[in-house]
């Protein structure tokens, strides 16, 4: 098997690259590791399993980035200590990352449709282990805060980058299941970095589990770039489109900033309502720009498509719930269960661990009932753990505990696929990276507001309804905005494409054929 100089042997390569010159074989002109990267990733390329290859190469390398997240957050007290510090101060180390993936997110997105996904890919994982390798060797709480920061937006590239590469070489039909996957290693990583890192934590110290990331993420690296494709660039030479990037940037973070602060300096606070003026402001400035320009970050025509808007929105209002009752049930079971820090970490991890299971089997229903009904079913879930949250007194069994929070995870991980690739499946193929940071990034805001917003209906309503009382008016508005969710999902329309139909139909035939034929079959 011979390559171009300079081609990449797997679908969606670089095109156009010069062909070797008569008389000269592949092994004159290359270097040595790049031939045996080639020859690699052409002998996997032509397997019939290479999108699961992808899929575990992605998967892989998202673990190893995702999987410190809840050792920063339970290990708080400890690195505090360690550098220092305060609790209060280092909590800049959880909500940086959550404002560095408004920066960085959509971004990052485009500049992969435009450059390659695998490059965005892989540099967000070098990333990663560089600025793992410095919050390991922090020296103080500043330079915690910042390493953290800049990890998360590596992370936050890579994240996009590892959603468009699975969908380049999965069928629109099967992409569902495989983001079921993709959603198990996102629910499911930090969940094992508790149970393994914690150990470690108590035994050594909170540095090792950086230490330990460091070769985890460079052997990911390492195996991406070996077998991951390049994906298909933007047809016509299109330009990043910076200013469109700052507005939605500056616009995301202020209203996340708002969300963030409010609780803590008032909702009355002229640097929180500074923050509110500014965000609506500067979304609605990018959205006039990104109507006018040749090449804008976000297509504003996307946004008036069923498939786009109704799956981000369910995203919104079904993380909204879901993470801020995360949030808010530790302390529920400790200041009206008062049960323990082992025990309510016992109970909490019901959750996450739910979810990680519900990603795959919610691909899979999802493929035999479609989208529409996973998004609904998965948000009616998220709201029935709302109502029984809210509804459980300080005599409850563990086992209703249990299944109260299992129904969140259980919710989201139905909905959550579904609602990803129907979004891919509704956008071109030159824009799924965008396309994969818009779901992110609308699930983060929601996280964000449900969080601060729960939170701020249960310390408010306390003194008027009592401890229980307040936490119960917390889980009802929770409830309230998943069961908004339910009606998005409803305005979701099923893929027209069936598995058998896709993967009939060779690649040559073009889109709008494949969609007649794909319908036909249905």
């Amino acid at each position: 098997m011979q390559f171009s100089r300079g081609a990449d042997p797997r679908p969606g390569g670089d095109e156009g690259a010069a062909d070797t010159e008569p008389g000269v074989t592949e092994a004159q002109v290359l270097p040595w590791p790049r031939l045996w990267r080639e020859r690699m990733a052409g002998r996997m390329s032509a397997s019939s399993r290479y999108p699961e290859l992808v899929l575990a190469t992605t998967l892989f390398g998202l673990f190893t980035v995702g999987f410190t997240i809840t050792i920063l957050a339970v290990s708080l007290g400890t690195i505090a200590d360690d550098l220092g510090s305060s609790k209060t101060t280092l909590t800049w180390a959880i909500t940086g990352p959550l404002l560095a993936f408004g920066v960085v997110g959509p971004a990052a997105g485009k500049a992969g449709d435009i450059w390659g996904h695998r490059r965005i890919y892989l540099i967000g994982l070098l990333g990663e282990a560089v600025f793992a390798l410095g919050i390991a060797l922090a020296w103080d709480a500043g330079s915690l805060i910042a390493f953290r920061i800049f990890s998360a937006a590596a992370g936050a590239a890579a994240g996009p980058a590892s959603m468009a590469l699975i969908y380049s070489v999965f069928p629109p039909a099967r992409r569902v299941q495989a983001m079921g996957w993709w959603s198990m290693v996102m629910a499911g990583g930090p969940v094992l970095g508790v149970v393994a890192g914690g150990p470690v934590v108590e035994a050594l110290s909170w540095r090792w589990i950086f230490i330990v990331q460091v070769p985890l993420v460079l052997l990911g690296a390492l195996v991406a770039f070996i077998l991951l494709p390049e994906t298909a660039r933007t047809k016509h030479r299109a330009r990043f489109d910076l200013g469109g990037a700052v507005l939605l940037a500056g616009g995301v973070t202020s209203l996340l900033l708002a969300l963030n602060r409010g609780p803590i300096l008032g909702w009355d606070s002229p640097v929180v309502l500074v923050a509110f003026g500014l965000a609506p402001t500067l979304l609605w400035a990018f959205v006039r720009r990104e109507g006018r320009i040749e090449h804008p970050l976000i297509k504003v025509a996307y946004l008036r498509r069923r498939n786009v808007a109704a799956p981000v929105a369910t995203q919104f209002f079904t993380n909204f719930a879901y993470m801020g009752g995360f949030i808010l049930t530790p302390f529920l079971l400790a200041e009206v269960f008062g049960y323990g820090a082992t025990r309510i970490g016992l109970l909490s991890i019901s959750r996450p661990l739910a979810f990680a299971i519900a990603g795959p089997l919610g691909g899979w229903i999802a493929v035999r009932v479609g989208e529409r009904r996973a998004g609904m079913t998965g948000a009616l879930a998220v709201t029935a753990s709302m109502v029984c949250l809210g509804a459980l007194s300080g005599s409850a069994p563990d086992l209703l505990v249990v299944v109260s929070l299992a129904l969140s995870g259980i919710g989201l991980g139905a909905s959550a696929p579904s609602m990803a690739a129907t979004v891919a499946n509704a956008v071109d193929p030159e824009d799924l990276g965008v396309a994969g940071a818009a779901s992110q990034l609308l699930a983060q805001i929601g996280t964000v507001a449900g969080i601060q917003l729960m939170q701020t209906v249960q310390v408010s309503r306390e003194a008027a309804d009592g401890l229980a009382g307040s936490y119960h008016a917390a889980y009802l508005l929770g409830g309230l905005v998943a069961a908004l969710g339910i009606v998005s999902a409803s305005f979701v329309r099923r893929s027209d494409r069936s598995i058998e139909a896709d993967e009939a139909l060779p690649e040559a035939v073009p889109d709008d054929e494949r969609e007649l034929v794909g319908t036909a079959a249905q």
